[in-house]
């Protein structure tokens, strides 16, 4: 333990998650978080939110056999069930249900701070914050309301979405600590009405990734390119769910647009799910079916199938809410060794690419972009030493212990120890 680390020895923080620890979000955006942190020192009160399956077939002893692993990592979890429809009702629900269960652990843990991971989160953890006094850290992750809207959900005059954001401004207001996902989302938040002015604790911790997991492999590159039968190709790959908020189409005729120029390239699909979807865009595209792979594979093969490819692709729908993002996949190209194509407007990403030089950046989703894009990132994925340079800057910029838990680690301490000095607005 570092001398960082000692006044953590002991605190006693209750974190609070709509997302289900069962969840691959959960598994990968939560708990190594709290592992790392409960190491250094922090004792850990877990309350999540699980969907259906932590309560049919097999989910029951999944839960107990994380809960009793968790305990020897000195995090005590507990869940509620996630109600979904109809939406509003069941979101009150949960908010109610999770504030009278989380009273209970405050007062029989003596809980000193509570951590709220996004908005549902934050409005049971103000509801704590006025009962018992406690410190209070809003993890805002994304901006809900504005998501919604952007999506086309949600009306800016409709009551899900003022509800939003009237708790949304609550919370701010009594927030000890903020974090949010991006540099680029802060100067805007802290002019909000809730927070102009006053002084409070701020962290920018993005969606890093764990790099034991993700790193590139020979070996795996190798045996996933005799499987996938690409040869010498330069093979572009996309990791993760398809449509929403991901351009799933334009990324299509980013490949297309790649084959028209005579390149020599295989488009690699690591999807979940819809695989006819793909299937469909890519026939209308005329894209011959061996220059293309749909592959639904488990979360401990992405790593060996990034390795296999030579780019990795992330085009997102760019509007006012994405200045909050942070792709978790950008970082899972980045630790494999891939430099990246992205599109502008999306979150930290436009510094990833012209400051690291991380990949290539398309400022117009056409022709004239995606030919730039192309030459830019095979020129850079065959210079010497690229797939090493893009691990050294995911390993500076994305990595889950030196970069995410040691900015927790200095928020936990800052929020925790009132005689330190706070960053001011």
């Amino acid at each position: 333990m570092t001398r960082e680390d000692a006044p953590l020895q002991g605190r006693r923080v209750l974190y609070i998650s709509y997302n289900g620890m069962l969840d691959p979000l959960g598994q990968s955006q939560v708990l190594p978080y709290l592992r790392e942190l409960a190491a250094r020192g922090v004792k850990f009160t877990l309350l999540s939110f699980e969907r259906a399956r932590a309560f049919e077939a097999d989910g029951p002893s999944q839960c107990d056999e994380l809960r009793a692993t968790l305990a020897t990592e000195n995090i005590e979890w507990h869940w509620l069930r996630y109600h979904q429809r109809p939406s509003l009702p069941a979101t009150a629900y949960d908010v109610v249900a999770g504030t009278r269960y989380a009273a209970k652990l405050v007062k029989r843990n003596r809980i000193e701070m509570v951590h709220a991971r996004a908005q549902i989160a934050a409005t049971i953890a103000l509801r704590l914050k006025r009962r018992f006094g406690i410190k209070l850290i809003f993890d805002v992750r994304g901006l809900m309301a504005e998501e919604y809207f952007d999506a086309g959900h949600w009306r800016k005059d409709s009551v899900p979405y003022r509800l939003t954001k009237a708790m949304e401004s609550r919370a701010l207001a009594a927030a000890d600590g903020v974090v949010t996902l991006t540099d680029r989302i802060w100067p805007i938040i802290r002019e909000w009405k809730s927070l102009r002015g006053r002084e409070v604790v701020h962290e920018v911790v993005p969606c890093c990734t764990n790099l034991e997991l993700f790193k590139f492999s020979q070996t795996d590159r190798e045996r996933r390119r005799k499987e996938l039968r690409v040869g010498d190709r330069f093979v572009v790959v996309y990791s993760g769910s398809i449509d929403g908020w991901y351009l799933t189409e334009d990324m299509a005729d980013f490949f297309a647009e790649f084959l028209r120029q005579g390149r020599d390239a295989h488009f690699l699909w690591l999807i979940p799910a819809e695989a006819e979807r793909v299937q469909s865009l890519m026939h209308e595209r005329n894209i011959p079916t061996d220059r293309y792979t749909i592959r639904g594979v488990a979360s401990r093969e992405v790593a060996s199938y990034l390795s296999a490819s030579d780019a990795g692709l992330a085009l997102i729908k760019p509007c006012f809410s994405k200045l909050a993002s942070s792709p978790t996949k950008t970082a899972e190209y980045l630790a494999c060794g891939l430099p990246v194509i992205i599109n502008a407007g999306i979150g930290d990403s436009d510094l990833l690419v012209t400051e690291e030089h991380a990949g290539a950046l398309l400022h117009a989703l056409d022709s004239e972009g995606y030919a730039k894009a192309i030459s830019e990132i095979e020129s850079l994925a065959a210079q010497p030493g690229t797939r090493l340079r893009m691990r050294e800057i995911a390993d500076r910029l994305f990595d889950v212990s030196k970069v995410g838990v040691d900015r927790y680690t200095s928020l936990y301490n800052r929020v925790l120890q009132p005689h330190q000095e706070k960053s001011s607005l």
